[in-house]
């Protein structure tokens, strides 16, 4: 048994052999089974960038001496 694919704007279920979403017309995505993996890829990236930004950050602004 295959998975549905999830149409990504409506968030419809549809059979695994459609390309179009049968509610609302949109393309689904290529590789459904993939795409929760790859925004959980992007969100750690993200996590990574913020992280880095915060510690640049944390020596490049100036610190009150007092």
């Amino acid at each position: 048994m295959s998975a549905q694919p999830t149409c990504l704007y409506c968030q419809h279920a549809n059979p695994a052999n459609q390309s179009e979403c049968r509610q609302c017309g949109m393309p689904l995505p290529a590789e459904a089974g993939l795409a929760g993996e790859r925004r959980l890829r992007r969100f750690t990236w993200f996590c990574v960038g913020l992280t880095i930004f915060c510690v640049v950050m944390f020596f490049w602004l100036p610190r009150d001496i007092a």
